[in-house]
């Protein structure tokens, strides 16, 4: 039997400068996304894992230093029991700069170059073949074409790429991957996990990056036997983005807004990033700016963007604008009164446009 985890996207080093949270939040995360990784290498020696198969971007080419991939280095050696391959993909390519070639790996760290290659593992009955980028784009397929196996022996892909017809990211065909028959691929590059069959899955990353990556974030472990392939996703992140969009109505006050924000189910509000999307009709004299503020200290991160609506008194607004374009939208559109909800729709967006900037 073989034991793995298998994970990618990691990240390290990423400097997060085009995300929506502060510094301070953005330095933390950098800080607790080395610690995932600590907490992943330590999981494959508890679990007595014969490979850990780390599938591209295990770090942010631009940002790594010497001191970084010497660290890493240090970390990976740790566990000398447990086989690391490594495929790199886009953001860690390996180039004639690469801070891959700038140190001495322990004897237990494989990493492939930018052939299609492979790597015996006889004490395992085990062999392992994988690719690296060379540089940020790869758009030809035909990496594959020419794959040559040992049906004689388990066997396992890594490799980083985008399961699609047309990428910029070394697009790979499912119909291939499955028609070679491997006991388990191990993809990366999408940070999503995801399995295609117990035998080919992307990990997706260990810890979410931003609000576009909802959802559990982990590592995928599993053991290959005389029977198959057994995988399973573990969730392993220290923290999670949600997006959450709440309908208020213009009965409810400013302290039953914040209450309704609070009292969301998903996640861990003292330790998730959550984005809070408003929407439905309000009281038109309701100010919800100071809504982060007031709740800044229940949640470790929380956004409020508001797509509220005024909720405004009609019967006041027309009789205090008979003269004017205001009173005589509102006429014309009590005429066209309806109950299709897209009627009350389309009079409060009239009426916000006209009464933008104008004090009542």
């Amino acid at each position: 039997m073989i034991k793995f985890i298998h994970t990618a996207d990691i990240h390290l080093g990423l400097q997060f400068n085009n995300v929506s949270f502060n510094k301070e939040k953005a330095f933390a995360r950098r800080r607790e996304i080395w610690q995932t990784f600590q907490k992943i290498i330590k999981k494959s020696i508890d679990e007595k894992v014969d490979f850990l198969l780390i599938a591209g971007d295990l770090f942010e080419w631009n940002y790594f230093t010497l001191g970084d991939i010497k660290r890493l280095r240090d970390y990976l050696s740790i566990c000398k029991d447990v086989n690391v391959i490594i495929s790199a993909g886009n953001h860690d390519y390996i180039d004639q700069n690469s801070l891959y070639n700038k140190v001495e790996w322990s004897e237990n760290v494989t990493i492939f170059n930018n052939n299609l290659d492979k790597k015996f593992f006889k004490d395992l009955n085990t062999v392992v073949y994988g690719y690296s980028w060379d540089r940020i784009e790869i758009k030809e397929s035909e990496i594959l074409n020419s794959f040559i196996r040992e049906e004689e022996m388990k066997e396992i892909l890594i490799i980083h790429g985008d399961i699609s017809s047309k990428s910029n990211y070394l697009p790979l065909d499912l119909n291939i991957l499955k028609d070679l028959d491997m006991d388990y691929i191990a993809l990366g590059h999408i940070h999503k996990h995801e399995f295609f069959t117990n035998s080919i899955a992307y990990s997706g990353s260990p810890e979410p990056l931003d609000f576009s990556e909802t959802g559990d974030k982990g590592i995928i472990t599993g053991e290959i036997n005389k029977t198959g392939t057994k995988t399973e996703f573990v969730p392993l992140s220290k923290r999670q983005f949600h997006i959450k969009d709440i309908n208020l109505n213009n009965e409810m006050g400013y302290g039953e807004i914040t209450d309704k924000i609070k009292s969301i189910k998903s996640g861990i509000i003292e330790s998730d990033f959550y984005r809070i999307n408003l929407y439905g009709y309000i009281d038109s004299d309701l100010d919800l700016r100071s809504l982060v503020i007031d709740l800044e200290d229940c949640f470790y991160h929380i956004e409020i963007i508001d797509k509220t609506e005024p909720d405004f008194d009609i019967k006041a607004l027309e009789e205090s604008n008979v003269d004017n374009i205001v009173g005589q939208f509102i006429k014309t559109m009590k005429k066209e009164e309806s109950d299709n909800p897209l009627f009350k729709d389309s009079l409060h967006y009239g009426l916000s446009a006209l009464l933008k900037g104008r004090v009542l």
